[in-house]
């Protein structure tokens, strides 16, 4: 009886996708097609006890293990039917779908102990917070293709207080574990799921392509440290839509590699679009780097909604990242509450080392941010170019940032050129508008 269920609930979570888009709203989704499983198992049938207290890593990587031995045609669905189901981080395998059934949830155990460790990524050269290695994130997929995690709006709770601790008291050995991390894998799609309380980063898709991000909610403390919430790392074709987003550290944070490392790995992140997001943070919104040693290109961010942030749109780099920031279109961002409306910044981020060169310049232009509209906006807005490299091309256009009568407005900017178009209050004189208007309203 189950498996018939799962089958109607699957159908039933792609129908309700597919109709609350609408017929006139504009969806990058399609890069991955929807595939139906046949082949369909339970976490019970392997042992699985959803009562908040057995562990169950044997049944997940019983149940995994088979999925990815007998290789059924067209691959195999895993169902998670409502319950608590603890459980040590595990592997995923190429050819499944990870499905939540309403009241699920995968719910990572508190014991750090006996995590598993793993290399650093080659683009990092280093843990990200640590030297060494790092832990492996708590669902974790490398050189996968054709996966997919999904449900009935499920949770998967990576119960990080106790990774925060560490981090707050300074005890860490190792880089935290990100929630869910995928590498070197293809044909993602992550829908319809809750993620809660991750250790570090939320969702990290790292040299991946064709990944589809959509209809999730992503849930962490204001005061948690670094749980960004979806930060695609030098990938390509990567859509990020329609999900609700409040967590300690940037909404979405597209990057590419750090200082050295990034720039001899040599992954840009590019053609990646955001699309329809909501949230709130501490931190930054719609972010790009400051990891953007491999390049970032070819971004569209649209459609964004955001409250009580730290800055609405921030792009930012550093001395020693080489690489470059180009061809990024923000548009339709509606700002309640902001200590910044827009930042862009050149000295911003750490470095993994000391063998950095300073001489590594990063490259940034073509920036069109355009429609933005914010209300109690402390600061308007900052762009800090570097010298010797000037951010060029730096476009804004109809754009509002509203604050109270004893909030200071004005803009700063250092070495940057570009133009503007209907802005208030005024831009930096770097920014005003001398007959580049035309191209401006024309970037998008």
């Amino acid at each position: 009886m189950w498996r018939l269920l799962a089958s109607v609930l699957f159908f039933s979570c792609l129908i309700v996708s597919s109709l609350s888009l609408g017929d006139s709203e504009v969806t990058c989704s399609g890069i991955v097609p929807l595939r139906y499983r046949n082949d369909k198992i339970s976490i019970t049938d392997y042992g699985g006890v959803g009562d908040g207290r057995t562990v169950n890593t044997k049944a997940f990587r019983a149940a995994i293990y088979r999925i990815q031995h007998l290789k059924r045609r067209g691959g195999t669905l895993l169902y998670i039917p409502p319950g608590v189901y603890l459980t040590e981080s595990f592997n995923l395998t190429s050819h499944m779908t990870l499905y939540l059934a309403k009241g699920a949830v995968i719910k990572a155990v508190q014991d750090t102990r006996n995590w598993p460790l793993i290399d650093p990524l080659p683009s990092y050269g280093r843990g990200r917070e640590l030297p060494g290695g790092r832990y492996m994130s708590f669902i974790h997929g490398d050189g996968l293709r054709d996966v997919v995690i999904t449900g009935q709006n499920g949770t998967i709770d990576g119960q990080g207080e106790v990774w925060w601790n560490l981090w707050r008291s300074r005890t860490l050995k190792y880089t935290r574990p990100n929630l869910i991390e995928f590498k070197d894998s293809k044909d993602i799609i992550i829908s319809n799921v809750i993620f809660q309380n991750s250790p570090f980063w939320n969702i990290h898709p790292v040299y991946c392509s064709e990944v589809v991000i959509h209809h999730v909610t992503i849930l962490a403390p204001q005061d948690s440290p670094n749980t960004d919430g979806i930060d695609p790392d030098s990938s390509v074709n990567v859509c990020i839509e329609d999900s609700y987003i409040s967590t300690g550290d940037d909404l979405v944070a597209i990057k590419s590699g750090w200082d050295q490392y990034g720039i001899a790995y040599g992954r840009p992140s590019s053609n990646i679009t955001i699309r329809r997001i909501t949230g709130s943070s501490p931190f930054a919104g719609i972010a790009i780097g400051s990891e953007t040693s491999g390049g970032i290109k070819n971004i569209v961010a649209e459609h964004i909604t955001l409250s009580n942030m730290g800055v609405g749109v921030n792009i930012k780099t550093n001395i020693g990242r080489g690489g470059y920031i180009k061809n990024i279109k923000i548009s339709n961002v509606y700002v309640d509450t902001a200590k910044y409306g827009i930042k862009i910044a050149g000295d911003t981020g750490d470095h993994p080392d000391a063998n950095y060169n300073p001489n590594a310049l990063p490259v940034v232009k073509g920036i069109h941010i355009k429609n933005v509209w914010g209300v109690n906006v402390r600061k308007a807005g900052s762009i800090q170019g570097l010298k010797g490299s000037p951010f060029t091309g730096i476009c804004l256009s109809e754009i509002n940032l509203h604050g109270s009568l004893n909030t200071y407005r004005t803009w700063k900017c250092s070495d940057v050129i570009g133009t503007s178009l209907k802005v208030s209050p005024s831009p930096c004189s770097e920014l005003r508008t001398t007959g580049g208007s035309n191209f401006c309203s024309s970037a998008f």
